[in-house]
């Protein structure tokens, strides 16, 4: 394989669903396009379950929430589970609160088109995440690495895209593919994960696809806007055309109803060959364990 395509949708959540089922069907029609571009993985974002506050129950409580949408999570995903197989094309199905062991996690779900359902706590949870007067969600303490189509991949989830830390973790794992949602409410926070997602394609020297939620749910009491766009990120290498910019599509908060669909390349030949030591200057999976801090 020398190139891979995949779809990025950043899903506008004022298409305000009536039922999960209205969900499930918005959501097989995007498949359906990526699938009649070739796309072999369709990606969505961050909380786009959030949209689904509009049936939510009168009287629901901020704080009630997570619980509510982790129902909604669980039903949409038996619908869902059927469609990467039908269409040949695997389902990144954004993220969702998922009740387990530890608590409520942020939680993205992974639906193959070979049938594995791989899942990414979020790992790094903004204070808004963890507040005992709303969310209340619990951080995830795994970060999966997994093969799919013949590419090694990971998930970060917006704020842990931002995190060196866990980029260290992966720079032995020789990882093509890193799989970004997010949900940012401004535009500040649109740059900070898209700008780290790119450093992200430097320092791993692999591609990164990034889309987050546009657009307000009907029916939020958290989230009045979202900002997003959509990119897949490569090494700022001349094979890529210098800027490191494979694919974008500039930020929007989807007011409009305007929502960034991103068909876009992994030229995955050419960075394999890359990391065998045709890169301009990138040292390979560096550590600083021979860096000691001297303060003065």
């Amino acid at each position: 394989m020398t190139d891979y395509q995949i779809a990025l949708w950043s899903f506008n959540l004022g298409r305000a669903p009536v039922s999960v089922t209205a969900l499930a069907d918005q959501i097989e029609e995007g498949i359906k396009s990526a699938a009649n571009r070739g796309a072999r993985l369709l990606q969505l974002p961050e909380y786009l379950i959030e949209c689904c506050l509009a049936f939510k129950p009168e009287g629901l409580q901020p704080d009630q929430e997570m619980s509510f949408l982790a129902d909604v999570g669980r039903d949409l995903l038996e619908r869902l589970a059927p469609l990467p197989e039908k269409y040949g094309v695997s389902l990144l199905a954004g993220t969702m609160p998922v009740r387990t062991d530890i608590g409520i996690t942020n939680t993205a779900v992974l639906l193959t088109a070979d049938g594995r359902d791989i899942r990414q706590d979020k790992l790094s949870l903004t204070p808004f995440e963890q507040s005992a007067d709303t969310w209340r969600l619990t951080p995830g303490d795994k970060l999966r690495v997994f093969e799919l189509d013949g590419l090694k991949m990971a998930i970060l989830i917006c704020l842990d895209v931002e995190m060196p830390a866990l980029s260290s973790l992966l720079a032995r794992q020789d990882v093509d593919l890193l799989l970004v949602p997010s949900m940012t409410e401004k535009l500040s926070g649109y740059h900070r994960v898209y700008g780290c997602a790119k450093a992200r394609a430097v320092e791993l020297m692999c591609a990164v696809a990034v889309c987050g939620t546009v657009g307000t749910s009907k029916g939020t009491t958290q989230n009045d806007t979202n900002v997003s766009g959509a990119a897949l990120y490569l090494p700022c290498e001349e094979e890529f055309g210098f800027t490191g910019v494979g694919a974008d599509l500039l930020p929007t908060d989807g007011s409009n109803r305007e929502e960034p669909f991103l068909f876009a390349s992994v030229p995955l030949l050419q960075l394999r060959k890359l990391k065998e030591g045709n890169a301009e200057v990138w040292p390979g999976a560096w550590t600083a364990d021979h860096v000691s801090i001297a303060v003065e």
